[in-house]
């Protein structure tokens, strides 16, 4: 499903809560740095129709026109607003410009509300993208196995120079002021719920020190057929062991 505008909802996130969406991608195709095989948007292939970023200014204008209007209308407080859509968020050229457009605004009509950002963290070479992530109240960065292989058949980087140990080494930069979130599925060739899977995970969590870790599956269609959902009692079972570290998590069924 690809969102058709630059502004969407608000929607009840199930993480979230009341979230009004913000897409930096075109709005009639999907552009990301990663090609995952769970990804609600699609596969990157099939999102090829327009390859258009919104600019700086149009952004900015879509959300205070939403705003406006959603207040005339006594809408009901947002809770946040996310930067997600139709790809990688972190991949427009003036994110962190964007990020800051967007807390002007959030102050001006709704400064209760958080400003979140979910990206798949591949972007932490670039000082400015880290730069926006600290401003935001949630930074929310994919971590789906601290394995390559797995990594590399679950999430299907792009980039031919994707390296995990470059990964952990740059969310650990964050110093715990993150949120970790991470899909469990099996099928399709993949399986990161094993025991392996699980304790080189935990190993990571343990170097990045996030201040939240988010577990989910999936709840919606996928591009990919034969995945299977995760449930509850065992993502609250993966969940326990992250509270040994003594590190929060929230499981999202």
């Amino acid at each position: 499903m690809l969102f058709d505008t630059t502004i969407f909802g608000p929607i009840k996130s199930r993480r979230l809560g009341v979230s009004l969406g913000i897409n930096l991608l075109p709005q009639r195709g999907k552009i990301c740095s990663f090609d995952c095989i769970y990804c609600e948007c699609g596969l990157n292939a099939d999102g090829r129709e327009d390859t258009q970023l919104p600019s700086r200014e149009q952004v900015r204008v879509a959300l205070e026109n939403k705003l406006k209007a959603y207040q005339q209308e006594g809408g009901v407080p947002i809770d946040t607003f996310t930067f997600a859509g139709n790809g990688e968020p972190t991949l427009h050229p003036a994110f962190k410009e964007i990020v800051l457009d967007t807390q002007k605004l959030r102050n001006q009509y709704f400064p209760e509300a958080k400003l979140s950002v979910l990206t798949n963290a591949w972007q932490l070479a670039n000082p400015s993208v880290v730069e926006g992530l600290r401003q935001v109240d949630n930074a929310i960065l994919k971590l789906d196995s601290a394995i390559a292989d797995t990594l590399q058949k679950m999430n299907r980087p792009v980039s031919p120079h994707f390296s995990m140990d470059k990964l952990i080494e740059q969310l650990s930069g964050f110093q715990g002021k993150c949120i970790i979130q991470t899909m469990f599925l099996r099928g399709a060739g993949v399986d990161n719920t094993t025991e392996t899977e699980i304790q080189a995970w935990l190993a990571a969590i343990k170097k990045i020190q996030p201040s939240l870790v988010q577990l989910y599956s999936i709840n919606r269609k996928v591009p990919i057929e034969g995945i299977e959902h995760i449930g509850e009692e065992e993502l609250k079972r993966i969940a326990q062991k992250v509270k040994q570290l003594g590190i929060n998590t929230l499981v999202t069924p």
